[in-house]
């Protein structure tokens, strides 16, 4: 890949971009363009970085660290929250976890860091010997035939640190050499390296005669199109590095829109008890992103109102999301004092619209019976989505609306 300097003086000299106006729109254009992806991806380098280097500190602490004994087997939820105080994005304790395994299995990105403006050089003093050492055993096992040359550290920072964490969690070095390989070759959105892992493109290739036809066949397959700058300024991890927030615009169709826009104000004009806290509420388990359409509090009942939209007729599936939601809000989201949440799935196409609450789990029958009477009830709410498509039937119809 070019520079974007590169890219400045590949450009059409200056004099005659006076000349020719659309040449100059054009280039204005692509310089725009060419910019934003320059951007992106140096946001994604250094995030990258960031995470192999606090992988390092972590093992290097563990191994060296003075009073390590002093935390013990809690080293990590101790960091966790006090970089959570510090307002440091991005460091739970499984994503510390995963720093430590990166840092294990990516040792040639030390050069880059080595070589870059980052401040390390305590670091490089305390793991230059190891190292070293590691470098030796390794060359020694690839001239033995059990373990792949490392590509160059350069080339491994085209991928995004959504990408890495599916690779780490490949325990063969062969594997997931194969499909770092792959990646950067076909130049892999996240989600195709995730379907061809899911589907075992390794171990197909590998049990197939024909190597190469098996790995062509695989990427002319592919029906994704390269990673945008969009899809990589929007991955959530980037989002979250850099403190910008993730759009509810990013995440909606225009249908789940239009609902959710009459839905927020609807639940906020409801008066007593609703507070508004997030819309499209992300939770993340493993490397999956799931959003919660939307989230209140109900400062009376002290709890938690989780809302999930489907632009069609309810199906048995929809419940068992809503509860893997509830599961995990209990889990990691819950405060002491608060009540156990509920869910609202509403569901609607054009001629059906199902609400339905998913109260499985509270206390008691008390609690339930406390939570229906607090919240709107499923008619209200139902009558608000039939009345809300039928305005929006009229307008594309261009007809008077109805009284």
């Amino acid at each position: 890949m070019t520079t974007f300097t590169e890219f400045i003086h590949e450009r059409i000299p200056l004099h005659q971009l006076l000349m020719d106006y659309p040449t100059l729109i054009s280039s204005i254009s692509d310089a725009h363009a060419q910019a934003l992806s320059y951007a992106a991806r140096a946001i994604n380098r250094h995030l990258v970085l960031r995470n192999w280097l606090i992988g390092a500190y972590l093992v290097e602490f563990e191994q060296k660290g003075e009073d390590r004994a002093t935390y013990g087997s809690g080293l990590l939820k101790k960091v966790a929250a006090d970089l959570a105080t510090k307002k440091i994005p991005g460091c739970a304790v499984r994503m510390l976890e995963r720093m430590r395994v990166f840092y294990a299995q990516y040792p040639q990105l030390a050069e880059v860091i080595s070589s870059s403006a980052m401040t390390i050089s305590p670091l490089l003093q305390l793991t230059g010997a190891k190292r070293k050492s590691s470098s030796a055993m390794t060359k020694s096992l690839r001239k033995a035939g059990q373990a792949p040359d490392p590509l160059p550290a350069g080339r491994m920072l085209d991928l995004s640190w959504t990408h890495f964490i599916e690779l780490i969690r490949l325990g063969d070095v062969w594997q997931r050499a194969f499909y770092e390989n792959e990646c950067l070759r076909g130049n892999w959105p996240i989600r195709h390296l995730q379907r061809q892992i899911g589907t075992q493109l390794f171990e197909r290739t590998a049990m197939s005669p024909d190597k190469q036809a098996a790995i062509n066949r695989d990427r002319l397959s592919l029906s994704d199109a390269p990673a945008s700058v969009a899809e990589l300024i929007r991955d959530p991890y980037i989002l979250e590095f850099t403190g910008l927030p993730e759009r509810p615009d990013h995440l909606e169709s225009d249908l789940e829109k239009a609902i959710l826009d009459h839905l927020q104000a609807f639940l906020l004009e409801l008066g007593e008890g609703f507070c508004f806290e997030a819309r499209q509420k992300r939770i993340t388990v493993g490397n999956e992103h799931d959003y919660i359409d939307l989230v209140f509090y109900h400062r009376v009942l002290r709890c938690h109102l989780l809302i999930d939209l489907k632009a069609r007729a309810f199906q048995h599936g929809d419940a068992g999301q809503m509860n893997f939601y509830l599961n995990f809000w209990k889990e990691n989201k819950m405060i002491e004092g608060d009540q156990p949440p509920v869910g609202l799935i509403l569901c609607a196409d054009k001629d059906e619209a199902r609400v339905q609450y998913a109260t499985g789990g509270l206390p008691h029958e008390l609690m339930v019976s406390r939570y229906l009477t607090a919240l709107p009830s499923p008619e209200t709410i139902k009558a608000l989505i039939e009345r809300d498509q039928a305005m929006r039937e009229q307008a594309r119809l261009k007809l008077p609306a109805t009284p």
